[in-house]
């Protein structure tokens, strides 16, 4: 039998913290390792799987799309990707009138970076402490935790980090440099902190005040996660600028930037060979029916209530407090989270950290009730160890 875990080590430029083991098969809201041994999936690639790992309809929506073209430069129109750019501004903010297409959150924020510059003639940008944003060098830049950055800077300048859901410290912030904020509904990476609506809609009143453009960043919390279709629409927010990925194409690799009509950014100025290809506008095209047929933006409210119903029931002492939105979950503890994520592998349930004492829960949204109960159950008994 071949060693996975050793073939990989030795060919992989590996930047990754890796657990110990091998996953080679996933069906909704399970997977399988190279063992046989089967686990509830509460990472879902960090929220990508949103409507569960191998969903047959974009299955069917690839296999259809790929034996008619796979391919096709942005400078040719095509079919499949002009009936996704409405269906991407469809489900929007009303304020959104255009989409770039890409292949990353990363590069979502990069081109929102771009173009933002570019339309209002100003290099600066306010973002939140906490706040995540990517790895490459722009996003990087918006990005605020040290550890992440110190090893390349000099970054971008012109990002300015203030205290997150305090509006008095982002206003002393402004200067007349400042080309846009830029924010996350909720901080995924950062805890899953999560904004208030008192908080985004003064952000909202301060933009359109002083001229600056609102860019929020959805790039974990988009396509129902959070219990609606886009998390700014807990609020009624109207973003200048909203940046997609991970849920966008049911795992392959998609970002998209929605922008209202206060940008611009005209030819030669941006660009993607694989951004917006006929593959993945067919599996995002398939993803948006499948989550608008199936009322996912429900069933992640409803069923995240019910997840955290039941590990509040517990009492669980280990634990400092526990947020969520939706099926967007975040478990603070009172010590390290490391030992707590390896014992529920052992217990055969996925999860993920948000910073060094959360634990993380981002499972695809049609992961059932029998299976919500295994979850809660075995995160209650490692906790209560």
């Amino acid at each position: 039998m071949i060693d996975y875990k050793a073939l990989q080590s030795e060919y992989e430029f590996d930047v990754y913290p890796k657990r110990d083991i091998v996953l080679t098969k996933g069906k909704n809201a399970r997977v399988w390792d190279s063992q046989g041994n089967e686990y509830v999936d509460c990472v879902a690639g960090h929220g990508v799987a949103n409507i569960g790992h191998c969903n047959e309809a974009v299955i069917q929506a690839i296999e259809k799309q790929s034996r008619k073209l796979i391919t096709c430069s942005g400078t040719f129109y095509n079919d499949t990707k002009a009936e996704l750019l409405q269906k991407l501004i469809s489900i929007g903010p009303k304020s959104l009138k255009k989409a770039f297409l890409c292949n990353s959150g990363t590069e979502a924020i990069e081109a929102a970076i771009k173009f933002a510059r570019f339309s209002t003639g100003k290099t600066d940008f306010i973002c939140a402490m906490r706040g995540f944003h990517g790895r490459t060098i722009g996003a990087l830049s918006a990005t605020f935790q040290p550890a992440y950055k110190k090893s390349f800077e000099p970054l971008v300048c012109g990002f300015n980090f203030v205290s997150f859901n305090k509006f008095e410290k982002l206003v002393k912030a402004v200067t007349d440099k400042t080309a846009a904020i830029i924010l996350e509904i909720v901080q995924g990476e950062g805890g899953v902190h999560i904004g208030t609506q008192e908080y985004f809609l003064q952000v909202q009143q301060l933009c359109q005040e002083k001229g600056l453009l609102l860019i929020i960043d959805e790039v974990q919390t988009g396509f129902c996660r959070t219990g609606k279709m886009f998390a700014c629409q807990h609020f009624d927010l109207q973003p200048d600028i909203l940046c997609l990925a991970k849920g966008i194409a049911g795992g392959l690799p998609m970002g998209a930037v929605l922008c209202s009509d206060k940008l611009n950014a005209p030819i030669d100025q941006h660009g993607s060979t694989f951004g917006g290809n006929p593959l993945v506008c067919a599996a995002s095209l398939a993803v948006i029916d499948f989550m608008v047929e199936n009322r996912l933006d429900e069933a992640a409210k409803k069923k995240g209530e019910f997840l955290v119903q039941k590990l509040m029931e517990a009492e669980l002492s280990k634990v400092r407090e526990i947020r969520h939105l939706g099926l967007m979950i975040g478990i603070e503890l009172k010590e390290k989270v490391k030992p707590y994520i390896i014992k529920l592998i052992e217990s055969r349930v996925l999860t993920l950290p948000a910073g060094a004492t959360v634990l993380r829960l981002l499972p695809p949204l049609t992961i059932c009730y029998d299976e919500l109960e295994i979850v809660a159950d075995k995160i209650i008994a490692v906790l209560q160890t």
